[in-house]
């Protein structure tokens, strides 16, 4: 469904500064304001349909609070960057198609001079394209040692998630999983048997076509704005930086390798078929949609309807995080075959799709982050037993490949956001406009004059670094509104990325 223009004249100039970086977007009679995060450039990136899905969010039943990122901009229903808070209904559309979108950073123990010869970087590419694909439907058959997963195996990652017996069984470090914002999922009443019975009817009803086929896509990237990077860390120099990145994990100057991506054709299957099942009860019903919009569909907790989404959720979030680590070991595996002597530990892996219960000022509410990422700060409950109760746990934000990454920390001024940050830059053009208007011989000579390889024969346009917004600004917001720091900045060296459409 195409996004909806806007219902009425909205502006930036209805946004109402409260700070240098934080802002309120009145949402009507009866409604709190949306909470806006982001400096005054920053604020006036945000066109109108984006303001507007912002209000149709607020103004939709059951909605206790919606923020706005730096990075917002607009999407279906939801706009992409947005936070949205309900303690009594369930929303697909600010989780998303692509249930648990994800990012993950690996370290290795390689000095930066490791990558710095080109011969060796593009052996890498070409190491690691043998064992994870990219492109739209592509999985382990399209690529010579990727893991061929079995039926019976994709049932244990769906309804299990990174379990001890699943990673041991599929070839990744256990320990990984301590390094997991959820290393596995649960259904509607907490258990896992909840999600085998559902899977069980999906299949059973026919509704999960191609089911063995979309489990093949385990340890894949896809292709949008997924990717893959070798980095190079660099930790900001005052000590209480070094000490988190220490429990980070985080090694000054030495080889890093980001990932984004995250359930694919799988995560894709249950939230359409979640939409077109709630779009089916609306209108039996009669109910109008938040916003005349479909995608602002929902289901009342504690019904059905509501259970039947929060089992295909999870089960979508579990293959995406089985998914990320895979594509982690597969990576290692890589530079091992490339760099023999090459060790790597999972830093952390962290959503910025997914729907989850939480505590909003005392009263447990599910938070839905749609291009949105979780900042708990140090000494956050939901951090007591894990390695990052001290420090706050990693935020691992994409930027562009020339203008950097961020690795960077929750701080307590998160809790005016519910505890979250932007997602990475947030798109400055649309699709169809980037491949329009950017000129594609300037965008591969700028890979080059800054040294960056990339598997693509054409960078695609509608990815080039001026389709993102300014990073330093997107930053400069979040730091200034009191959300979270910067703990080490991490600068490319090489991008893998689907290229098939730039290719055509």
């Amino acid at each position: 469904m195409a996004a909806k223009t806007p219902s009425r004249n909205l502006s930036v100039n209805q946004i109402i500064p409260t700070g240098d970086a934080t802002a309120i977007l009145p949402a009507g009679d009866h409604h709190s304001p949306v909470k806006v995060f982001g400096n005054e450039v920053i604020r006036n990136s945000f066109d109108d349909l984006c303001l507007q899905q912002a209000i149709n969010c607020r103004q939709a039943p059951g909605v206790s609070e919606v923020i706005l990122n730096p990075d917002a901009h607009c999407g279906y229903g939801a706009p992409i960057g947005c936070v949205l808070a309900s303690p009594s209904h369930i929303y697909p559309g600010p989780v998303g198609f692509d249930i648990k979108c994800s990012m993950s950073l690996l370290q290795t123990n390689l000095s930066e001079d490791a990558v710095s010869d080109k011969r060796t970087r593009r052996e890498l590419i070409q190491a690691i394209s043998r064992r994870i694909p990219t492109g739209v439907g592509k999985g382990a058959r399209h690529v010579p040692h990727g893991r061929p997963v079995t039926k019976q195996m994709g049932d244990s990652v769906m309804t299990c998630g990174a379990t001890q017996r699943v990673l041991e069984e599929i070839g990744v470090p256990v320990h990984w999983a301590r390094r997991c914002e959820d290393a596995f999922h649960t259904g509607h009443d907490d258990s896992m048997d909840s999600l085998r019975c559902r899977l069980e009817e999906l299949q059973r009803n026919n509704c999960f076509p191609n089911y063995t086929t979309k489990i093949q896509q385990l340890g894949s990237y896809g292709g949008g704005n997924h990717f893959g990077e070798c980095e190079i860390v660099d930790i900001n120099d005052d000590s209480e930086t070094q000490s988190i990145a220490a429990t980070f994990g985080l090694q000054h100057r030495r080889v890093a390798f980001l990932s984004h991506c995250g359930s694919r054709g799988v995560g894709h299957r249950l939230a359409a078929g979640q939409f077109k099942a709630l779009e089916k009860q609306f209108d039996e019903w009669g109910i109008p949609y938040p916003g005349g919009d479909k995608q602002l569909v929902h289901a009342p907790l504690g019904t059905k309807e509501a259970d039947n989404y929060l089992d295909d959720m999870a089960m979508g979030a579990n293959f995406a995080t089985v998914n990320h680590l895979l594509i982690n070991a597969l990576v290692l595996e890589a530079f091992q075959e490339v760099i023999p002597g090459t060790e790597g530990e999972l830093v952390y892996f962290i959503s910025h799709n997914i729907a989850r219960q939480e505590r909003v000022n005392g009263v447990p509410t599910w938070v839905h982050r749609k291009g949105a990422t979780r900042a708990f700060p140090a000494g956050h409950s939901a951090l007591q037993d894990t390695p990052f109760k001290n420090t706050g746990h990693p935020i691992l934000l994409p930027g562009n490949p020339q203008a950097g990454s961020s690795v960077m920390v929750g701080l307590p001024g998160a809790e005016a956001s519910c505890y979250s940050v932007n997602h990475g830059a947030g798109r400055r053009l649309g699709r169809r406009r980037a491949i329009r208007e950017l000129d594609q011989q300037q965008i591969d000579a700028s890979f080059d004059a800054a040294d960056i390889l990339t598997n693509c024969r054409r960078y695609p346009k509608d990815e080039a670094p001026a389709a993102y917004k300014d990073f330093e600004q997107v930053l400069q917001s979040v730091e200034s509104a009191g959300l979270a720091k910067q703990v080490a900045r991490l600068h490319a060296r090489f991008v893998i990325k689907d290229a098939s459409a730039a290719d055509d």
